[in-house]
């Protein structure tokens, strides 16, 4: 079995030189939650570094709360704003020698999108644009609205708690995050055994991600769990 490992970065945090030889996958922020052009642009020149292929990040413009403030939009809204954002990331990348290879949204972005086919329809429209693949929750709307019009790539998380209808524990709950490695590697192999999933999202933004995210890729390989890009 083998696995990609993706992660958010670009977004201000200080650990993301630490994360980089870590993962496989960048979901680089466009700067509507998070980041800038210097802070992007020095993201994809480390991803190039170290061999990791770099994804989109775009998210409602809201850098107030995170992009974590589910706001009303409408789908051309939604598909105007994604891509502003996905073709700024875009020429940056170009830049940099790079080619983006897929998009993912952020925080409630990414949510809301999963849920509500107004808000995939806006996000894969403008991934189509761009003939990207979109990431995103296996059987949701995202996935649904994506076949036809543009990829699709099935995520799971190493390090948030599901809730029985397969949708992410809300972030402000107590049991929303998987902290202990060994538990988000047995709920790795759970999602690996379901079949689908293709790459696993872990965060870098807290404290412990550099030695969380070691400790996963070090305890899948030992389970035969290679990690390597989806592409």
């Amino acid at each position: 079995m083998e696995i990609d490992l993706n992660c958010d970065l670009g977004e201000g945090c200080p650990f993301d030189a630490e994360l980089m030889p870590l993962i496989t996958s960048a979901n680089v922020a466009c700067g509507f939650h998070a980041g800038d052009p210097a802070t992007a642009y020095a993201t994809l020149i480390l991803a190039r570094g170290h061999g990791v292929q770099v994804g989109a990040h775009p998210s409602f413009n809201d850098r107030e709360s995170f992009g974590r403030r589910e706001l009303v939009r409408s789908p051309r809204q939604i598909f105007e704003e994604c891509v502003y954002q996905i073709g700024a990331l875009a020429g940056l990348a170009r830049a940099a020698s790079l080619e983006l290879r897929y998009v993912k949204p952020h925080g409630a972005l990414y949510n809301v999108a999963c849920r509500d086919d107004e808000y995939a329809l806006g996000v894969v429209e403008a991934c189509a644009v761009f003939g990207l693949p979109v990431m995103g929750l296996p059987d949701s709307d995202l996935e649904a609205l994506a076949r036809g019009q543009c990829g699709f790539i099935v995520e799971g998380f190493a390090d948030r708690r599901y809730q029985p209808d397969g949708s992410l524990v809300p972030r402000d709950r107590p049991d929303a995050f998987v902290e202990d490695a060994d538990e988000a590697v047995q709920q790795a192999e759970r999602l690996l055994r379901e079949g689908r999933v293709r790459t696993l999202c872990v965060h870098g933004d807290n404290p412990q991600a550099v030695a969380f995210v070691r400790a996963l890729r070090d305890a899948l390989e030992r389970k035969g769990i290679a990690v390597r890009k989806w592409v």
